[in-house]
């Protein structure tokens, strides 16, 4: 049955075809809430939402009423940034704990990587090389977590139920921290946190105060030969500092899933550089169903004058 009042939205972006990947699970989960690619709209003034990905810079121009941009993913800064959102416009984001185990999982991997040889054993096997590696005890390598939104918490948990001595960078002192690790808030926690550790993780949302941070004033806080992994944004990391960081022996090597552009250029020099693990933004993703969910939800609150619960702070960032 066709609900008497639904809300109309708008697909955006350049680079994915939303309706194919969400359609479905959308025209599923309601009828009350309908979406539809730009060319399809027939009164843009009727449209009072899209879900974007990327979208370019005049994408939100031919919809004069628009009043909430929501994000499919869980960061937000090109919509924060976005020249065609005003302040009136809110924002909104996905909030998946599902993608939170997937990024918790590639996280440990990263780390267990490394940690325990697994690539040299790799090589070894396909000499038919048999060299049992030596190895110690996770307590004893330190591992630095910045971030704990809903992705640095699940990755936290990981970490910490591996064994491995945690500490946390984070704006504030969590209501329900995980036993044994220890959380660090302020404007110096990063770099507290980042002292002397094995292994830096960075779950960080991009804002104007974390843009950059991931450079040489940080790597040098890393013990000797650390490594990094960088599932944040690509916006974090200062290229540049991080190849002198490989070079010099700071850093041992770093997995990379974001980067600054994307894809990578097939000319870029990450590529050709055998201490980078570069994966292809894949260290999560949402659940079509769960996506559709929120949305509708997020959606129906704005139609109804309701509190977005997916709602993202402009002054924070996330």
């Amino acid at each position: 049955m066709t609900n008497a009042n639904p809300i109309l939205g708008v697909y955006l972006s350049d680079s994915l075809d939303l309706d194919a990947v969400y359609g479905d699970a959308l025209r599923s989960a309601a009828d009350d809430v309908v979406l539809r690619h730009p060319h399809e709209i027939d009164n843009p003034e009727d449209v009072r939402f899209a879900i974007c990905w990327l979208p370019n810079e005049q994408a939100f121009a031919a919809y004069p009423n628009l009043t909430l941009a929501m994000s499919i993913g869980a960061g937000v800064d090109a919509l924060l940034a976005h020249p065609g959102l005003g302040d009136e416009v809110q924002i909104a984001r996905v909030r998946d704990p599902h993608q939170a185990d997937l990024m918790a999982g590639f996280a440990a991997h990263e780390v267990l990587n490394r940690e325990r040889e697994f690539a040299t054993l790799e090589r070894n096997a396909a000499k038919a090389h048999w060299e049992p590696l030596p190895m110690r005890a996770p307590a004893s390598a330190k591992v630095a977590v910045l971030g704990h939104g809903t992705m640095g918490r699940a990755v936290v948990e990981a970490m910490a139920a591996l064994g491995f001595s945690v500490r946390v960078a984070c704006r504030s002192q969590p209501q329900a921290p995980v036993k044994g690790v220890t959380y660090l808030t302020g404007d110096s926690a990063v770099m507290e946190a980042s002292n002397g550790a094995d292994y830096l993780i960075n779950v960080l949302p991009l804002t104007a105060s974390t843009e950059n941070v991931l450079g040489k004033a940080l790597f040098a806080k890393l013990a000797k030969g650390a490594w990094l992994v960088q599932i944040g944004r690509g916006e974090h990391l200062v290229e540049d500092d991080l190849v002198e960081a490989l070079e010099a022996g700071q850093l041992a090597g770093a997995s990379l899933d974001v980067f600054r552009d994307e894809p990578l250029p097939a000319d870029h020099p990450f590529w050709q550089n055998e201490r980078l693990r570069i994966t292809p933004h894949i260290a999560s993703d949402s659940l079509p169903e769960v996506v559709a969910g929120q949305v509708v939800d997020t959606a129906r609150a704005l139609r109804d004058g309701q509190p977005l619960a997916m709602g993202v702070d402009r002054a924070r960032g996330y």
